[in-house]
């Protein structure tokens, strides 16, 4: 009965089995570093800090470390890490690319879309990207925070750990994927005896609310309907000594914080952001239901890595007995030590010759038979990694190419895997446009563009499977030919297969200038067989 009372089934249940989880869980840290246990922390907050911290261990082959004396010679050999590095490269596909709806037929479009790849280039979008979805497939759930650069006269996007994000979400589990209003980042920082410096707690806050406390009416740039609402920053520190012990960072009495000022001195306690939404994008891993955070992709496959753990483990000590066998001597004359007149300790060496009497044998164990065991083993759990993860053999590496039958049998491999990035993905759909529309009515607030809607734009990742790059080159000519495909559905095919196509409207303005004045010497083939066949007509 006690066993059932204990059992909690949510996102990180799949970790209960761990008791370093269930005490920081319970807030009680033991082995498991982090602030799990902080008085500070929601005890709703605990499990997936705990949880953040069991995962972000497979990841840097420190696992072992939860198990205590038990996994100081346990083996970890980077299979997590594998998972999580293919997964990601395989959501994120060949190519991350700004899309503007409309970019390829509206002047207004295309100088927007320049605009947003200018602000990517400028913020190293790419880079950013790859640390932060690495983070949501590691971890379940990742952040990005945009705030407005007066120096850099741009928007800067910043990537937060999600172990510093603690939304204040709405009552009820309906509601929980809704957008919160009022989003903590806090984290703490530890002191230095040698200065005197002690430990501190940092928070900051965005929250939505009414404009001066007075009912008083804002237009916003890009909205031409007036608005009461906006949102306030708030970054203050406390010392971690005086923090109230009420367990709830969202009620910290800030009689006692020390706020923090910007680059202009401004005082950041309510600081009026001149924005109508929180600039905080958290983006969950997977699509969860109706539970805000994500799943890591290690989370389903923790106990079959531990496994994998103990079998490397005991393959390795297997094959140091195999290696230097177990050998027993009878008859033989051994060294002897000439103070005590015991035997010297023997060391198997080559070229080492025992003299035996009469009656004198010599026998080995043999453990080759178990090593082979041990490591048909590890084949078998690799295997069932593979279908759990939905990674096939081939993308994590255990199949060789030569092994595949036939191209088609490696493209049924990898149902599995197309299945699950396209959940990933669609549980991103909502997540980068959302970022984008950010980005540019920060562009709007600070001047660099105009008052009025904007487009709607998009991050789009690119093909992530093996493509026949004759094959879709040859289906997208054919198909604007005869007409049933447009000049840019075809180059945005062209794009998805992977053709190395940087700008996808501008290719289309070349193709279509290089139709209009072909270059000298060039000769269309379809007017030379036409002329060829009047030849032929007329002879």
């Amino acid at each position: 009965m006690n066993r059932w009372r204990s059992l909690i089934i949510d996102t990180w249940g799949a970790l209960s089995y761990k008791p370093a989880f269930q005490q920081a869980a319970n807030g009680r840290p033991g082995r498991l570093p982090g602030h799990a246990g902080a008085s500070w922390v929601p005890e709703l907050e605990r499990r997936r800090l705990a949880a953040y911290t069991v995962l972000a261990s497979y990841d840097s082959n420190q696992a072992a470390a939860l198990l205590g004396e038990d996994g100081d010679d346990r083996r970890e050999y980077g299979d997590a890490s594998l998972i999580v590095d293919q997964t990601l490269s395989h959501l994120l596909g060949e190519t991350q690319q700004i899309v503007v709806d409309g970019a390829e037929d509206n002047t207004t479009a295309q100088e927007r879309e320049r605009l947003l790849r200018e602000w990517a280039q400028a913020e190293q979008l790419r880079m950013r990207i790859q640390h932060a979805e690495r983070t949501a497939v590691l971890l379940g759930d990742t952040v990005y925070v945009l705030a407005w650069s007066r120096t850099k006269g741009r928007p800067v996007l910043k990537t937060i750990d999600p172990g510093f994000y603690f939304p204040v979400l709405p009552d009820g589990a309906l509601d929980a994927d809704e957008y919160p209003e009022r989003v903590h980042l806090a984290w703490e920082v530890p002191g230095d005896p040698a200065t005197g410096q002690k430990g501190t707690l940092r928070r900051v806050t965005y929250e939505l609310g009414p404009i001066d406390d007075g009912g008083e009416r804002r237009t916003y740039p890009w909205s031409s309907r007036p608005s009461g609402v906006t949102c306030y920053l708030t970054d203050a520190e406390w010392n971690l000594d005086q923090i109230d012990r009420t367990g709830d960072l969202d009620a910290l009495s800030l009689a006692r914080a020390r706020f923090r000022t910007n680059a202009d001195g401004e005082v950041l306690n309510r600081l009026d952001l001149q924005l109508d939404f929180v600039p905080v994008i958290h983006v969950p891993n997977t699509i969860n239901g109706g539970e805000h955070f994500g799943q890591s992709s290690l989370l389903s496959a923790a106990q079959l890595l531990d496994d994998l753990a103990a079998a490397d483990t005991d393959s390795q000590r297997a094959s140091a007995t195999t290696g230097s066998p177990i050998i027993g001597l009878s008859g033989a004359r051994l060294p002897v030590d000439r103070k005590t007149g015991q035997p010297l300790p023997v060391q198997v060496e080559p070229g080492m010759v025992w003299p035996l009497g009469d009656s004198g044998q010599l026998s080995t164990v043999d453990t080759s038979a178990q090593l082979a065991e041990l490591r048909a083993y590890v084949e078998t759990l690799r295997d069932r990694l593979s279908v759990v993860t939905r990674l096939p053999g081939s993308v994590l590496g255990t199949v060789r190419p030569s092994e595949v039958p036939s191209g088609y049998a490696l493209q049924l491999s990898f149902g599995p895997l197309d299945a699950m990035v396209r959940s990933m993905r669609l549980a991103r759909e909502a997540k980068y446009p959302l970022l984008l529309k950010m980005v540019q009515r920060l562009h709007q607030l600070g001047g660099a563009l105009p008052p009025g809607d904007n487009a709607r734009a998009t991050i789009a990742f690119g093909a992530y499977l093996p493509t026949d790059l004759s094959a879709a080159l040859e289906l997208v000519a054919r198909g604007v030919q005869a007409g049933v495909l447009s000049l840019e559905t075809g180059v945005r095919l062209l794009v998805d297969a992977g053709f190395p196509i940087e700008d996808a409207s501008l290719e289309v303005e070349r193709i279509q200038a290089r139709a209009a004045s072909p270059a000298p010497g060039w000769k269309d083939p379809d007017s030379e067989k036409a002329a060829e066949r009047a030849d032929t007509t007329a002879a």
